[in-house]
């Protein structure tokens, strides 16, 4: 039986390696120049990323029931979830990986430090659940 595991999980192996990367449709304001810089970042960390400029913001997180709380920079949709702000690409794979049930997840505001956005981190980041309850800590990054 263990072997029969082992062949199964060698030969998958390379399947799993060249699936197809996770799609981001992140939406931003196009007079903001940072949001590019956060695309950027989850590109060269193997994300496929479309970025459509609009003025709508509030509109969209109305929408998908994002609270105000949570705002950052931008919003951005990942395989079902609610990814707002500069979020680093670690962190939305633990979230695609471990796939809890929340709405998404959020960098509020514009963190300096955090990908995308110019200067030095000065302390770590909560990255913050999205969902119908209390707010909690999703990742501390």
């Amino acid at each position: 039986m263990m072997r029969a595991l082992a062949f199964l999980a060698a030969a998958l192996l390379p399947v799993l390696a060249f699936a197809d990367p996770a799609t981001v449709t992140m939406y931003v304001n196009p007079q903001c120049g940072c949001c590019e810089g956060h695309a950027k970042h989850l590109r060269e960390n193997g994300f496929k990323v479309t970025v459509t400029p609009t003025h709508n913001m509030s509109l969209i997180r109305r929408q998908h029931g994002v609270p105000e709380k949570f705002e950052g920079c931008h919003i951005a949709f990942v395989d079902g979830y609610i990814v707002e702000g500069h979020v680093p690409a670690g962190v939305i794979k633990k979230l695609l990986t471990e796939r809890p049930k929340i709405k998404g997840i959020s960098l509020p505001g514009m963190p300096e430090g955090s990908p995308g956005m110019s200067g030095m981190k000065a302390a770590p980041f909560e990255i913050l659940e999205i969902s119908d309850g209390p707010a909690k800590v999703f990742a501390v990054e």
